[in-house]
Formats: C-alpha cells, structure tokens, sequence
C-alpha cells in the first residue's frame, strides 16, 4: 500500500513538473522567453503592477524572485520601471510596446493552469496540501531553499538580458561569419 501511494504522489508531481517545462519549452520557442518571464509578462499585461511586492503578491511568489525576472524584462525592453506619480520613491512596472505586442501573441503560461486547480480546491484541502508539501520539503532537507520562480532559468553567460530568438539570431550570424 506505502508503495502504491509513494507513485501516485510522484505521478502527480511528475505531471505538474512535465506541464509546466513543456510550457517553458512552448513559450520559448514562441516568444523567445522562458516560463517564468511570460507568467510575469502576463499578470503585467492584466494590469500594471503598482511596486515589487504588490506582482509578488499577483504571481505568489517572493519579492525577491519576481524581482529578478522583472529585471531580465526590463533589459529585454519589455517591462518599464517608472517612479510612481503619489511616491518617487516606489518604482511602477508596465508592459513597453514590445512586452504588449509579445503578451498578445505569447500562449498562457502552465502557472496559470496550476493556480486555477489549487483555487479549484476547498481552503480545507488547500492548507493541507501546503501542510503536507511543507513537511515534504523539510523531510528532504530543503526548508531552506529559496522558493524561486518556477523555471526561472539563470541567464546563460554573454546573452543575460537578450530574448532567446534574438541570442539564437546572434549565434546564426556570428557563424556565417567564421
């Protein structure tokens, strides 16, 4: 019985996991960004986000994750940070042109689809699922790994900031060259 309920929980995450790179894959191959980059690209092209903390409250994640996938957008000229007009101080974010040309034709990010099916459960389950996915994550030693964005990749060395089509336009041509 241990044993059948052990592969019915890693099939379950084996799913999720699956889905979710497969929509990485498609988002890059689509639009030249990773899965990570096109969910917070998406909550943007919902609504401009009014600082930092308020997206990581829209994409349920830290501050400080959202805040590095916000910056690889920003060098990528698709998200703009400008003072907010109340506070010169708190930095507003909202998609440029190009962010909004590129959320309009960009397929809907798995994250989308994962946090539909936990609002899709009753709090009860809900709080008992993190429970439980909480003592998994201590029992494996990892209570203290930063919970990162899913599939927010580091950026390769040399391309950091640049869309993946243009960073493959880029090796095409250095290759013609040679």
């Amino acid at each position: 019985m241990t044993e059948a309920s052990i592969t019915q929980a890693l099939d379950a995450i084996r799913r999720i996991i699956s889905v979710l790179r497969r929509s990485s894959r498609l988002a890059e191959s689509k639009v030249g960004i990773g899965g990570a980059q096109l969910f917070v690209l998406q909550q943007l092209a919902t609504a401009p986000a009014r600082s930092i903390n308020e997206l990581a409250e829209r994409t349920y994640t830290h501050q400080s994750s959202v805040s590095v996938v916000v910056r690889r957008l920003v060098k990528q000229g698709l998200v703009e940070r400008r003072p907010a007009p109340d506070d010169r101080r708190r930095r507003e974010m909202r998609l440029t042109p190009a962010g909004q040309r590129l959320a309009a034709r960009a397929p809907l990010p798995a994250q989308i689809h994962l946090i539909n099916g936990l609002r899709g459960l009753p709090l009860s389950q809900l709080r008992t699922l993190g429970r439980l996915l909480d003592r998994v994550v201590r029992r494996m030693g990892a209570a203290g790994e930063p919970p990162a964005m899913l599939f927010a990749e580091e950026p390769t060395p040399g391309r950091a900031g640049r869309p993946r089509q243009a960073a493959r336009k880029g090796q095409r041509q250095r290759r013609r060259k040679r």
